[in-house]
């Protein structure tokens, strides 16, 4: 198995076929439709403006469709029940999923930038440390990455996510709520963050470097993997050279992700030029990534987030026989 910075694209199909788990040997039935859901940024994002799936799948008759999605949450939901087959997510929403039922496979991961979150205050709000967030209102997507940000913000200042009003809102929602003083915070990621990042009313508490790591996930529904692992492994592989050759190209990468995503280019520049960020990154989970997970969940579990204890390993991708 490849640590998270041995990128599937430093191999080529008939490598992946004899080293990636999951990639049968031997030659199953293609599907006739791959259903990709996406979000506003990543090298998902990026492959779907470029159309490199579909010309990698164009010689066999395999169409692609897309769904976008605001969130994690909504995405997994779709993933688990079949509606769509591949998606990338944070690391919080599979959590909800697995303890949920939600039948789908952790595929492959890649680490973004813990500069990337943030929790927003209103310039001239009296809150100046984590610690004054007790008792007031903050927005975050439950089940999202911002869930674990704001928990882990939370504990560094001695407090529980009992020790505030939380308002469970997506990035729209939480946007609109903030802008109109509805809520007091605002826990989120780019490239929304980046956005309201810009606007000189809106003040930066914390971000989460130095609270929490940023690992993101892409996940595949349960059904689809046992059917087509060796599609899968052929998806993963793509996104894997697709981000090596996006991060050779900075600025191609930031027009091609404005184009596609609606963001603008000065926003996307600032998302992709974040410390540490990197979509060179696409791996197939590690050990590192299973105990971050694992320790996740624990604590999830701990806290009465997540209604049971999660056994990560049992979703984690691990090929099928040739």
């Amino acid at each position: 198995m490849f640590t998270r910075r041995q990128t599937l694209s430093l191999f080529g199909t008939a490598a992946l076929a004899a080293t990636l788990p999951g990639v049968a040997r031997a030659a199953s039935e293609p599907p006739k439709e791959l259903r990709l859901g996406w979000q506003k940024g990543g090298v998902l994002a990026l492959a779907k403006g470029t159309g490199a799936l579909e010309k990698r799948f164009a010689d066999r008759g395999i169409s692609i469709t897309w769904a976008e999605f605001s969130s994690g949450p909504p995405l997994l939901e779709a993933l688990g029940a079949g509606a769509i087959d591949f998606g990338p997510t944070g690391d919080v929403p599979p959590l909800f999923a697995q303890a949920a039922g939600g039948n789908l496979l952790y595929a492959g991961t890649y680490r973004g930038s813990s500069a990337g979150s943030a929790i927003l205050v209103h310039k001239d709000s009296p809150i100046q440390s984590i610690g004054d967030l007790k008792g007031k209102r903050v927005a975050f997507k439950r089940g999202s990455s911002a869930h674990n940000f704001t928990v882990k913000a939370l504990r560094k200042a001695g407090l529980s996510i009992t020790d505030i009003e939380a308002a469970d809102l997506s990035p729209s929602d939480a946007k609109a709520a903030f802008a109109s003083n509805q809520v007091d915070a605002w826990s989120i990621w780019d490239p929304y963050f980046a956005v309201a990042e810009k606007d000189p009313t809106t003040r930066v508490l914390t971000t989460a470097e130095g609270i929490v790591d940023s690992w993101s996930y892409f996940l595949s529904n349960g059904d689809f993997t046992a059917a087509h692992g060796d599609v899968l492994g052929e998806i993963l592989d793509e996104l894997a050279k697709v981000g090596v050759a996006a991060q050779k190209d900075l600025d191609g990468t930031v027009a091609a992700l404005s184009k596609i995503t609606g963001v603008p280019e000065d926003i996307q520049r600032v998302a992709l030029t974040r410390k540490g960020f990197s979509l060179a990154d696409v791996s197939t989970l590690g050990p590192d990534t299973i105990a971050y997970q694992q320790a996740l969940a624990d604590e999830f579990f701990q806290l009465q987030i997540i209604p049971k204890q999660l056994n990560i390993s049992d979703i984690v991708w691990k090929g099928r026989a040739s």
